[in-house]
């Protein structure tokens, strides 16, 4: 079986709630037999940062580790990255994230 590249976004500040309701999310949009691609096949996560930015800066990062192959995210059966996200009607120094980008690569 091969593996795909995910990105997923969600909102609320608590990293835990919203991995599980995107794993939730990924299972009822795309089934629960297994093979996704989706964050439906990730179990954990891992945080890449704690310092909020904005999705665009979140995205672009999610993409440069994919691309290097970086171990925290490159197995397809490890965990998700998660990056916290703040809404660019956020103040610039937030440190509590408004919501979170999960990337990697899942089984397909």
């Amino acid at each position: 079986m091969g593996a795909a590249t995910f990105e997923t976004y969600r909102d609320g500040a608590d990293v835990s709630a919203a991995f599980r309701d995107a794993v939730e999310e990924a299972g009822w949009e795309h089934g629960h037999g297994g093979y996704t691609g989706t964050i439906a096949e990730k179990y954990e996560y891992v945080i890449i940062t704690r310092q909020p930015m904005s999705y665009d800066d979140a995205s672009r990062l999610a993409s440069d580790l994919l691309e290097r192959a970086d171990p925290r995210v490159e197995d397809k059966w490890g965990p998700a990255g998660a990056i916290p996200v703040r809404q660019p009607t956020s103040p610039a120094g937030q440190q509590t994230p408004d919501g979170w980008l999960f990337f990697g690569r899942a089984s397909s």
